[in-house]
């Protein structure tokens, strides 16, 4: 269940995740020149309506479109039947362009499959191109008349019952499912799938929304890793400290997660500190302009708009300050020492091989300092992965790069990628344990490594000595 879920809200996020500097633009845009802005400017204000009815979501569908297998023409495609559901509601169509853009790139794919062999000789691009409209626009005509007005009634479903927990002062009770979510690696698909679109929509009636800061908010993450600089124990003490400021200040809340699993109990203490974050933010009107991405202080500060600046201070302070005490509290009293976390790690994969009827050996990594020359062949490519590419990856990546030019090693290619779009010549995968399985779907022909520590994961060092030798 947990992987299905996770691969549905993937495909959400993935399309609105590569179009987030064009939601920054417009939160910027925002922030400035409306009547309420920094620097009002009826001219340069009017572009703000466009770009939230037009631009974001035809980039949403054209990014739906060509994920679906299309390519180009599956963002062409899709985007042509993105206009129809736009057309077709009088509020922000994100939800009708997550169903029309992929929908798009589903059809113009299948169609490319059908006739692939059928094509004489020097019609391919008459077909191409007439195929591509008259598909775009008979999708067009039925997003207008039909996926448009049902999803702007599902959007203004969602939106009125979020608003009756707003009203009801519920809102701060959605960290209960948040949070637990966020350390399954749901992160990306909650916030972009989800409270992007219902924030964008909110943003533009009332100038500020706090859906963009119930996920994002920062607070909660420091307040747990500044409690593992202070009571926790061994490798994760001494790592808190750094992922804290790679947390806080460059936005990169997967770094706390592996934190949270080592001592699942301390999800209590994410969810008291978000609960209040959320809470406090309700009652003096916190919210932001457009999405924080990453989530960090500069970024969360940076979309907070006119007015707002002491109510979004207060809510991560808030949130920060709960689950600093909460986890405190906890780590004292239920706090694993690192040879039970060592022992527990090494009986879930002992279980996990048993269950599948695979040798504990076979899902042993090559990849530690013994591993010799072997595990060595023909290695061009190791590829970081995560559930976006864009985070936890990227710094991996990043340091395992530096690794290895430290070394010497040369003609081996570090990148990252979404775990689910890992490319096909990648001879290593590395990725959070928690990601393995949707690694080893991406790629199943590439040795996998997995790890549990971003900054200090000693799978690190092996890889490199593996490559030196």
């Amino acid at each position: 269940m947990k992987q299905t879920v996770q691969k549905v809200g993937r495909s959400l996020s993935a399309m609105v995740m590569p179009n987030l500097g064009a939601f920054i633009a417009w939160g910027l845009i925002t922030t400035l020149f409306i009547p309420t802005g920094w620097l009002p400017n009826e001219k340069l204000g009017a572009m703000v309506g466009p770009m939230l009815t037009y631009l974001l979501p035809l980039l949403i569908g054209y990014t739906g479109g060509k994920l679906a297998g299309g390519g180009v023409r599956g963002g062409l495609v899709g985007s042509i039947a993105t206009i129809g559901v736009i057309m077709g509601a009088d509020i922000p169509m994100f939800l009708g362009a997550m169903i029309a853009g992929p929908l798009g790139g589903f059809c113009i794919k299948k169609f490319d499959d059908m006739i692939e062999s059928h094509i004489p000789a020097g019609f391919e691009m008459l077909v191409n191109n007439f195929s591509a409209g008259i598909i775009g626009g008979t999708l067009s005509v039925v997003c207008y008349l039909g996926i448009g007005p049902i999803a702007a009634t599902a959007t203004n479903a969602l939106g009125a019952g979020v608003g009756w927990m707003v009203d009801h002062k519920l809102l701060p009770f959605a960290s209960i499912l948040v949070e637990p979510a966020k350390v399954l690696f749901l992160n990306n698909a909650i916030n972009h799938g989800v409270f992007t679109p219902l924030g964008s929509q909110q943003a533009e009636a009332v100038g500020r929304s706090i859906y963009f800061m119930i996920e994002s908010n920062p607070g909660p993450g420091l307040g747990l890793l500044l409690a593992y600089c202070l009571v926790g124990k061994g490798n994760a003490k001494s790592s808190a400290p750094g992922a804290a400021i790679i947390h806080f200040l460059g936005g990169i809340h997967e770094i706390y997660f592996p934190y949270v699993l080592m001592n699942p109990i301390l999800i209590l203490a994410m969810m008291g500190g978000g609960f209040t974050g959320v809470l406090v933010l309700s009652i003096f009107g916190g919210g932001l302009i457009a999405p924080a991405s990453p989530g960090s202080i500069f970024a969360e500060l940076m979309m907070t708009p006119r007015g707002a600046y002491i109510p979004n201070i207060l809510g991560i302070l808030a949130g920060g300050g709960v689950s600093f005490l909460l986890s405190m509290i906890l780590l004292k009293a239920f706090g694993k020492d690192d040879a039970d976390l060592e022992a527990a790690q090494a009986k879930t994969r002992v279980n996990k091989a048993e269950s599948k009827g695979v040798s504990v050996e076979a899902t042993k990594t090559a990849w530690d300092a013994s591993a010799g020359a072997s595990a060595n062949a023909a290695v061009k490519k190791i590829v970081f992965a995560c559930d976006a590419g864009m985070g936890s990856s990227a710094m991996g990546a990043t340091k395992l790069r530096k690794k290895i030019q430290t070394a010497g090693v040369t003609g081996v290619t570090v990148i990252h990628s979404p775990v689910s779009e890992v490319p096909a010549d990648a001879d290593i995968i590395i990725c959070h344990k928690e990601l393995q399985e949707r690694a080893r779907n991406a790629n199943p022909k590439a040795r996998l490594v997995t790890i549990t520590d971003f900054l200090g994961a000693p799978e690190y060092d092996g890889i490199v000595a593996a490559l030196k030798k």
